[in-house]
């Protein structure tokens, strides 16, 4: 009996508990109903939008917070993936929030007008970003598999050039879509950006010659893309600078000199100009050295050690290497030598070491094969008197 009395005391006390929070509940609300009209009228709006703008954002720490602890002992790859979606990320949770916001919020037709808009022009750049962020994420995965680094990088040089110089096109054509998207929303300017996107009418002539050297090189960079004339990490030579292409932007090529400078030629160059590719089809090159002997030389015993300078060399590839006479000269003979290796700076090295120990050992082994001039002294025996080892001629 007395457990009974006490539960139902128990419930007493609850529902009275309950009713005092209905009341405290009702006197907030009455408390508020009288200072609402006394407010200005864009406070609740921007009450309304700003806690939409906060829950965008806790939800976005939310969703970014899950994904990073779910990736993190994954690999590198996996944690930049989630980490260049966070921007993207952040934006599109905040857009979807105030979206919600700007129907619940109590707005006249011209600010909820104004709002929409301003979220449409929001959600047109998110979408953009989207594309070039998805864009930059698969051409990572593409390229995961392809190493610069390599001894024979021909393959990856081909993949990468194309997959940076595609997203760099892309991004521009990104670019003058979403303008163009943009300025469509307007009514006033609506014709600028159909000209732009169509590049029709007369705003489409004065916008294309605007941009005429844009373009140019926009066209110029698709032709570079599908066939190829160079690619990252060529041995180039262009305005007579040997170098490497190190970079190809959407406008413009950055080519590393030998001395490592820099050399910066827009795309359209490598369309119009003549330059020379020294790794178009691969990295293997020959290099030439040119020796000047005299006469005399032992041809013979200088190709043996030049054959066996090549073996030694840890430069040499293995498949070229050659010696020949190639000119004769009033005082000397011209010799080339022909030997391969397997990239321009090692053809370089190996040119160089050939050089080296070839004619440290010609002053060693053959002193006279080096030039010589020959001169023929014709003196007076009777009156004049010779140094020795000259041979007095026709006295």
């Amino acid at each position: 009996m007395e457990d009974e009395l006490s539960q139902i005391g128990q419930q007493v006390a609850d529902i009275s508990e309950l009713d005092q929070l209905e009341q405290q509940v009702a006197d907030f609300s009455e408390t508020v109903e009288a200072i609402i009209p006394v407010l200005p009228g864009w406070v609740m709006p921007a009450v309304v939008l700003g806690l939409a703008f906060l829950i965008g954002v806790l939800a976005f720490r939310l969703v970014f917070g899950l994904l990073t602890r779910a990736v993190a002992k994954r690999d590198l790859f996996w944690r930049s993936l989630v980490s260049r979606t966070r921007r993207p990320l952040r934006m599109g949770l905040v857009v979807f929030f105030l979206a919600i916001g700007v129907a619940v919020a109590p707005l006249d037709a011209a600010w909820r007008e104004l709002a929409q808009h301003a979220l449409l022009i929001a959600f047109i750049i998110l979408v953009a970003w989207v594309v070039y962020t998805a864009l930059n994420i698969w051409t990572t995965v593409r390229l995961r598999k392809f190493s610069l680094d390599a001894e024979d990088n021909f393959l990856a040089r081909k993949h990468v050039t194309q997959s940076r110089i595609l997203v760099r096109l892309t991004g521009w054509l990104l670019l003058i879509v979403t303008i163009s998207a943009i300025l469509m929303t307007f009514p006033g300017v609506r014709q600028w950006g159909v000209s732009l996107l169509a590049s029709a009418g007369a705003a489409g002539i004065v916008v294309g010659f605007a941009f005429q050297p844009v373009l140019k090189n926009l066209i110029a960079g698709i032709q570079l893309a599908i066939t190829q004339p160079i690619r990252i990490d060529d041995a180039v030579i262009v305005e007579g600078e040997w170098g490497w292409i190190e970079e190809i932007t959407g406008t413009y090529v950055v080519i590393k000199i030998w001395d490592w400078r820099r050399l910066i030629v827009p795309l359209s160059y490598f369309i119009e100009q003549p330059f020379q590719n020294w790794t178009r089809d691969g990295s293997s090159l020959i290099g030439g050295v040119l020796l000047y002997l005299d006469h005399c030389a032992d041809i013979g015993r200088i190709r043996d050690k030049m054959n066996e300078i090549c073996r030694e060399s840890e430069l040499w590839d293995g498949n070229v290497c050659h010696l020949q006479v190639n000119d004769f000269r009033e005082r000397v003979m011209e010799i080339r030598i022909l030997a391969s290796a397997r990239n321009a700076p090692r053809t370089y090295d190996l040119r160089c070491e050939i050089r080296e120990k070839l004619i440290t050992w010609i002053q060693r082994e053959m002193p006279e094969a080096l030039p010589r001039t020959r001169e023929t002294v014709s003196v007076d025996a009777a009156n004049s008197v010779t140094a020795p080892g000259i041979e007095v001629v026709g006295g």
